[in-house]
Order: structure tokens, then C-alpha cells, then sequence
């Protein structure tokens, strides 16, 4: 097959027959199902990913050179890939970002390779043919926070991959096919067929839960359960309000053991699904004003804890006008570069309000933890994702969640 394959592949760039049209397109299907399904020893040479060029053009679907990991990492076939706002950030330029890149973060797959000199341990632990998730959160495992436990804080993730697109040997993994010119990664560069992920950004997927749902453990469900868990520190019976709900954070709240869980939004489908999640309360802030209406909720003291999650200077306001005395107003969030939030200096410090930023969840000790709480049911995927997209759709899907029109969570199939 793989003679076949170089043989095909040598006709094709000595005549123009799949240069384009139907032709083409049927070629690089056909060389992608055969990237699907073939160990790389020996195997297909190229793989497609979703590009973004500049800020507010469309993404195109490119052909690369395979890409090949290195020592620590590990090579994936991606079988679905999540449609985040993090992602619309940098297409639509509020985030500057490395460019070119491949766009996606929050992606499951199948263990194709391992780099060479990879510890014995991480080949054991992430076998080929095993089923893995991935954080978006990809830490180095060695740098100072590293050692400490606090992956979300990871030196080389922001120096390398959030700074400058690559991984931590500051060099991409991605090579166009047409003329080998670098294309760098936001995080992973997931919205591909293949992605190449630092091991210690992985944890194994059962095989009773599917790729498709499973995606948004890696960010969504992550991000969520990051900010309870490491900067609000939620404890059964605090109350918590989600402002810029999506469900997701509801449900977080409720395994935590919280107890009212007050839902915040302007579009209703999204406060009614909230409550599917586990929301107690609902508000629009479009009909209602969100902070007196949470302390009418909680007998005139507000929340315990209060998580921003759209990044707007109103809802950071909301967020830290929502919490009791002595609360925690935790901000998830991501906006416009140098957007700037506002607060009652004298309230913040007379009241000993605690005011804190929480990227994401630690993905050695919280990914394997959010992978048990969906096998267990406490944690419903299913009812996460509201759409399922192909691969070629992947424009569409990014358009749809700037418009609104996604109400939960879109995922990329990529199979």
C-alpha cells in the first residue's frame, strides 16, 4: 500500500491530472483516508489542516507534510476536535497570535507514534492504538511550576506555544505540503488530521466514552473545572453564580457539591439548558439587573463564588458586584487585547473582596479526574455537544459561534 501510495503521489506531481477540481479533491480524499488508517513507518506522507491566515479571513483546509514528533511527544490521529471561543479570539485578531497557524485545542484521538527517545513510561502509559484526550493546556512537566504542581501555570507553554506558536524546543511541528513554509500551533493545532501533543497534555480515553464528546473534556469542561476546583475552591453548600453560562459550568458547581447554582445569560435557550446542567437559577441580564437579583437569591448577601467566563468589562463588574463580603469573583474569560475590567476599590478592600484570573485546569492531576467523572455519568457529554460538524465545515462552525448560533458546544468530527 505504501509503494502504491508513492507511486500515485510521484504521477501526481509530474502531471497537472490532480491539480485541482473533482480530481483533486478525490486524490486528497483518498490519501487522507489512507493517512486515517496507516502506521506511519513507511506510510502516508501528508495530512490537511485548518488554517487561519490573518484576522477575519476565512480558514482554508491545507495539505502538510506529516508531522513527526519528538522526544516527550506523541503523534495523534485526530478524531474530533471542539469549536471554542479561544479560537474565534484569534480569527478574528482580538488575541494576536503567531500566523499562520492551525487553530483547535480541544481534541481526542489515537496514539499513531511516539518521538524518538520517549521514556519507557509514557510509551507504556499511551500504547499505539490507544485512545487519548487532550488538554489545551499542554505542560512541559520540568520547568519551575511544573515541579510544583501547577500545570496551568507552565512556563514553557506561554513562552513557546501562547507566545510564539511552537512547541517547547521553540520549532512547529507543521510544514505546508506545497512549498515546506512553517505554519505554527495554537496549542496542539487540533483542527488536523493528525497533531503532535507534549505527553504530559494527554490522558487516556476509555473506550466506553466517544471521541466526539469526550473533545470538550479538554477545554471546556477543563477551563471549568479548573476554576472551581484551584482558584474559587469550591466546598459543598457555597453558592456560585456562572456569568456567560454554557452549561458546562453548572454542572462543574453541582459535583462540587454547591448548592444554589445561579445561571447568567442574555439568550434563554442557553439559561434553559443551564438548567439541565443543574442550575437552580436562571437570570437574563438582558430583563434583569444580575447583581441585586443574585443577592435577592441568596437573602441580600450574594455568592461565594462568582465566575466570569465572556471577558466583557460589564460582566467583569457583574462578577465582582455578585459576591458576598469575602467572596471570590474568578475571571475565565478571555477578551481583546488590553481590555480593561473596573472594580469599587474601597469595596475590594474594606470587604475583602478576592479578585483572581483561572486559565485552565492542571491537566496531569485534573484530566484523568474529568475522564473518570464522565465515564461515571456525573458528568453528561452528550448533552454538552448541541452540534456535530464535518471536517470541511470547520469555517462554518467558527462563523456560527461568533453569530450565536451554536447553544452549547460544537464539535469537529475528524475522523
Amino acid at each position: 500500500m505504501a509503494l502504491l501510495a508513492r507511486s500515485l503521489l510521484r504521477k501526481a506531481s509530474s502531471s497537472n491530472r490532480f491539480a485541482g477540481g473533482i480530481g483533486g479533491a478525490v486524490w486528497r480524499r483518498w490519501m487522507s483516508d489512507e493517512a486515517a488508517g496507516y502506521h506511519l513507518t513507511g506510510g502516508p506522507a501528508y495530512m490537511r489542516g485548518a488554517v487561519f491566515w490573518e484576522a477575519n479571513k476565512p480558514l482554508t483546509i491545507e495539505d502538510f507534510n506529516m508531522p513527526r514528533p519528538k522526544a516527550g511527544e506523541v503523534l495523534i490521529k485526530t478524531k474530533a476536535c471542539g469549536v471554542c471561543h479561544s479560537d474565534l479570539h484569534v480569527i478574528k485578531g482580538e488575541i494576536p497570535f503567531a500566523s499562520p497557524c492551525v487553530v483547535g485545542h480541544e481534541i481526542t484521538g489515537e496514539v499513531v507514534e511516539h518521538g524518538p527517545l520517549t521514556d519507557t513510561h509514557i510509551t507504556k502509559r499511551f500504547p499505539v492504538g490507544g485512545h487519548v484526550v487532550g488538554a489545551f493546556i499542554m505542560p512541559c512537566g520540568s520547568c519551575f511550576f511544573c515541579t510544583r504542581g501547577q500545570d496551568d501555570l507552565c512556563e514553557d507553554f506561554f513562552a513557546y506555544n501562547r507566545a510564539k506558536g511552537t512547541l517547547y524546543d521553540g520549532e512547529t511541528r507543521l510544514f505546508l505540503r506545497s512549498n515546506g513554509k512553517p505554519v505554527f500551533m495554537y496549542s496542539m493545532g487540533g483542527m488536523a488530521e493528525y497533531c503532535v501533543v507534549p505527553a504530559h497534555g494527554l490522558t487516556n480515553l476509555p473506550d466506553s466514552l466517544p471521541y466526539t464528546e469526550s473533545a470538550v473534556l479538554g477545554c471546556a469542561v477543563f477551563t471549568a473545572y479548573g476554576a472551581m476546583a484551584h482558584a474559587a475552591e469550591v466546598r459543598p453548600g457555597d453558592s456560585v453564580a456562572v456569568i456567560g453560562i454554557g452549561g458546562v459550568g453548572s454542572r462543574i458547581a453541582r459535583a462540587f457539591g454547591a448548592s444554589d447554582i445561579i445561571a447568567v445569560d442574555v439568550h434563554d435557550e442557553k439559561l434553559q439548558k443551564a438548567k439541565v446542567f443543574g442550575a437552580s437559577h436562571t437570570i437574563n441580564a438582558l430583563k434583569e439587573d444580575v447583581a441585586e437579583k443574585i443577592r435577592e437569591i441568596t437573602g441580600g448577601r450574594g455568592v461565594d463564588v462568582a465566575v466570569e467566563a465572556l471577558g466583557k468589562p460589564l460582566t467583569f463588574a457583574q462578577c465582582t458586584q455578585s459576591v458576598r463580603d469575602g467572596g471570590k469573583a474568578v475571571m475565565i474569560g478571555l477578551t481583546q487585547a488590553g481590555a480593561v475590567g473596573e472594580i469599587d476599590i474601597n469595596r475590594l478592600v474594606r470587604r475583602q473582596i478576592k479578585v483572581m484570573g483561572s486559565y485552565g485546569g492542571r491537566a496531569r492531576q485534573d484530566l484523568p479526574k474529568l475522564v473518570k467523572l464522565a465515564e461515571s455519568g456525573i458528568f453528561n457529554l452528550k448533552a454538552a455537544v448541541s452540534r456535530k460538524c464535518e471536517f470541511e465545515e470547520v469555517g462554518k462552525a467558527y462563523q456560527d459561534l461568533d453569530q450565536g448560533k451554536i447553544i452549547g458546544r460544537a464539535v469537529v468530527e475528524i475522523m
